[in-house]
């Protein structure tokens, strides 16, 4: 006769140990995205430090300068404050932090000199996050490790993206943006309620900062028009009234500022636009960004970058690069730091 085999029992003090090893070998999402964030942030931290150079103008008269005035009565405005054509959203920020330490009686050269940058390095280290965590949700784990390591070895964004440029924090909103926007993902239905919302509010924000970052917008919108069932609900019950609350505060805060109603983002639209104010400052040939300005800031990464747009199976991303460069090579008045958000886009490839 066979023996009959003795069932192998398993008490819960084995099974909490199993579970104990299983979750040690298997560390949770949450923690190993906490981990990320603390190498991003650390990461910026450094990289704030350690640029000193000068790069732009702007990065100095439209923000600095505008928050010291703010917040400590004086300071010299550029004549686009008088025409105009920049929001107070930026430079607020900064003013903020400037009455942060002026209360902590810390207003002391060094600290008003660095402050500012290791502030964006924050900024800028959420965006570094939310780049990993996109392309890990688009492509997988092991594309964002490559992702995120091109990132962050990237020359043109370790040398603009700390800086206190509005740019840089467009960059910031537009990849935080783009995480939450159901037309990116391979199953839209799986994106948790609200996060559509999330999307809009801080697009609209991006926006506020840059009204030309309207022109990615415009193309993210028009894809989840088309995948999205109930296309009014969207328009009606989501970008108008989402759009019109951020953009409503924004022009309540400039009225403060300006002290009169001033509608930035239509001077903005004017000026550079419609009458080709930007030209003032020098034009470049139409294909500029293709052949030089994109080309120099992705650098060693070009050939990786063209190769995994090629083969890759996703277009939409591809298609937002190309959208955006075409638009711009419309406009005389070509920069580098207009395309730092184009760098971002590209460690996705």
């Amino acid at each position: 006769m066979k023996q009959r085999k003795t069932p192998v029992l398993i008490s819960p003090a084995d099974d909490d140990d199993s579970n104990k090893n299983s979750t040690s070998k298997n560390p949770s999402p949450n923690n190993s995205s906490h981990k990320i964030f603390l190498l991003c942030l650390v990461t910026r931290i450094i990289n704030s430090l350690f640029v000193q150079t000068y790069f732009n103008p702007d990065e100095h008269w439209q923000s600095l300068e505008v928050a010291h005035r703010i917040a400590f009565g004086y300071g010299h405005l550029t004549w686009e404050w008088k025409k105009g054509i920049r929001s107070y959203l930026h430079p607020v920020l900064f003013a903020a932090l400037y009455k942060v330490l002026s209360f902590l009686h810390l207003d002391t050269p060094w600290f008003m000199i660095r402050a500012p940058r290791l502030l964006q390095s924050v900024f800028s280290a959420i965006g570094d996050h939310y780049l990993y965590e996109l392309s890990r949700v688009l492509f997988g784990n092991n594309v964002a490790n490559w992702a995120l390591f091109a990132q962050l070895t990237n020359w043109f964004v370790f040398f603009s993206i700390t800086r206190t440029l509005s740019n840089s924090l467009e960059t910031v909103l537009t990849v935080v943006s783009l995480y939450y926007w159901p037309c990116l993902r391979a199953s839209p239905a799986a994106v948790p309620p609200g996060s559509r919302k999330l999307a809009l509010a801080v697009a609209a924000l991006a926006c506020a900062v840059r009204p030309t970052s309207a022109i990615t917008w415009i193309y993210i919108g028009f894809l989840e028009l088309f995948i999205t069932r109930d296309k009014l609900k969207f328009v009606l019950l989501e970008v108008v009234p989402i759009g019109g609350l951020v953009l409503g505060v924004t022009f309540l805060l400039d009225r403060q500022f300006y002290g009169s109603w001033v509608i930035v983002p239509l001077n903005f639209l004017k000026f550079n636009f419609f009458s080709s104010g930007g030209d003032y400052y020098g034009t470049h040939p139409w294909h500029w960004y293709i052949t030089q300005g994109f080309t120099v800031m992705l650098f060693t990464y070009l050939p990786f970058s063209v190769a995994g747009g090629i083969k890759s199976k996703e277009w939409k991303l591809p298609g937002l690069i190309v959208w955006v460069l075409g638009i711009y090579s419309l406009l005389g008045h070509k920069e580098f730091r207009l395309q730092i958000s184009g760098s971002f886009f590209q460690c996705f490839q």
